[in-house]
């Protein structure tokens, strides 16, 4: 039993290092509405391990429930098979995913053939349960068990309440066309349904034709590569978000490398487009971050200030040069930089929002750094006006003038669920756990929105209760809700 035990830990191991590196954080399944039915598959599929761990860990069935713990088993491996066949249908998956997938069909036919004889003596046993005391090995079975069926829970939800956007274009054309690139993500996604809505022709350029397929529809034009594009396409504005997920590992030196090219490469390209273009487009909408002020204790900052050595602010900075250079071929070129971008419907809320349901959330370090963040709904609405109106231009910081260290954050965000922020966990161990990833979390930027107050942009969602309200709650994914469709002037 201690070999089917360790054969069934390193299955799970695998099965937790898959959801969390190439569900959660390379694509982000649970904020995708294409993702809607590989999400129903991995709700079922872990709520099915969930209840066979805790078997495993600390009891015994007999006679037909041991029938039924094999009838269990044989469910998830038709679930895993129509689960890989949805996944290649819907989506590109990288070389890590197939060879990790590969590991893991092995290991649960190896598993598999040592339960065999367990299975045998088991079936033969008078129907019941009886509980085991199977040790540390149990233990942390039934842990994993309890993991994997909040895991399957939360993909359950996701995979009842997101819903694939409509996206029928304004009846009227706009006259408008516009580039996204970067536009399958947790903004882009979201802008380009607001685009399509207000009557713009979108052309997407997308890594996945597949995955934007199967979130978006045939509406949008898709490209894989910008050189498709003839030069005699018109394009009015080009909205680059293109970019290698910040927190989607840690920050190694190949991990820098790649969030730095993501970015460079798509800007350079764009740049590319541009200048052969016989109808250049009016601006270039260019996201980038606050992390560009690098960690600056309680100094107030505004646009006026410069960058800090650290590798997210050199990230920000070389990103903001290589868009800067459109300038030179007659573009206006906006640089928002935004804070943590926030919505329920995906993104890092929902992350941060899970230990918070639950009377967990932690103050982490000090709790006094600043964390300027910004609603989605309004950063939405800040590109569009960037589009439309030629005062914005050059570096502009897109965050909400409601600041917030913090600890006040994660008060604030344990109130919205009853709960006080009791927890708190030392700098130290947080460095030592993320290493320069840490900075996400523990560096401090006080920064002011004084080019948008100057602008006369007024916020909506200007307050962290706003966001984080029961009602701001229940809208998440609704279809037509306001995030999705509603054009309002700033």
């Amino acid at each position: 039993m201690t070999l089917v035990l360790i054969l069934l830990l390193i299955q799970g191991a695998l099965g937790a290092l898959d959801t969390i590196w190439h569900h959660e954080l390379e694509v982000a399944l649970p904020s995708n509405p294409g993702a809607r039915k590989e999400l129903a598959l991995h709700a079922a599929r872990s709520n099915i391990y969930g209840v066979v761990f805790i078997v495993f860990g600390a009891l015994r069935p007999g006679g037909v429930l041991a029938v039924a713990l094999a009838a269990l088993l044989a469910a998830e491996l038709f679930i895993t098979l129509e689960d890989f066949l949805v996944e290649d249908r819907t989506r590109r998956l990288p070389p890590s995913e197939r060879v990790l997938h590969t590991v893991m069909a092995v290991g649960i036919g190896i598993f598999i053939a040592a339960f065999a004889p367990v299975f045998l003596d088991w079936v033969r046993l008078d129907s019941g349960l009886v509980v085991e005391n199977r040790g540390v090995l149990g233990w942390i079975a039934v842990g994993m068990g309890l993991l994997a069926m909040v895991s399957g829970c939360r993909d359950a939800l996701a995979a009842l309440t997101l819903r694939a956007p409509k996206l029928t274009a304004n009846a009227k054309f706009s006259g408008r066309t516009v580039l996204v690139t970067g536009g399958t993500g947790f903004i882009g996604a979201a802008l380009v349904e607001r685009l399509v809505a207000r009557g713009d022709r979108v052309i997407l350029l997308v890594r996945d034709m597949l995955s934007a397929r199967a979130r978006f529809g045939e509406t949008p034009l898709m490209v894989e590569r910008l050189d498709h594009l003839p030069a005699e396409t018109r394009i009015d504005a080009v909205v680059n978000l293109a970019g290698a997920p910040i927190a989607g590992g840690l920050w190694t030196r190949g991990r820098r490398r790649v969030l730095m090219q993501s970015r460079l490469a798509t800007t350079r390209a764009v740049l590319t487009l541009i200048e052969r273009l016989e109808h250049k487009p009016g601006a270039l909408i260019n996201s980038s971050a606050v992390g560009f002020y690098g960690d600056r204790g309680d100094e107030t900052l505004d646009e006026t200030a410069g960058p800090r050595p650290g590798f997210l602010s050199a990230l920000c900075r070389r990103w903001e040069e290589e868009a800067w250079l459109a300038e030179a071929m007659g573009v206006r070129v906006c640089r928002l930089r935004f804070g943590l971008v926030l919505d329920w419907s995906g993104g890092v809320l929902p992350m941060l929002a899970m230990p918070a349901r639950f009377g967990s959330a932690a103050v982490l370090g000090s709790g006094r750094q600043w964390a300027p963040w910004i609603a989605r709904y309004d950063a939405l609405r800040l590109i569009e006006r960037a589009l439309e109106d030629d005062r914005y231009e050059g570096p502009i910081n897109a965050v909400s003038p409601d600041l917030v260290t913090q600890g006040a954050f994660t008060a604030r965000l344990s109130s919205a669920f009853g709960w006080r922020a009791w927890l708190s966990v030392p700098a130290a161990p947080v460095r030592l756990a993320l290493g320069e990833l840490s900075d996400l979390f523990l560096a401090s930027q006080k920064v002011e929105p004084a080019r948008l107050e100057a602008l006369g942009f007024r916020f909506e969602r200007e307050r962290l209760e706003s966001v984080f309200s029961r009602r701001a709650r229940r809208r998440r994914n609704r279809p037509g809700s306001a995030d999705a469709v509603r054009i309002t002037p700033a």
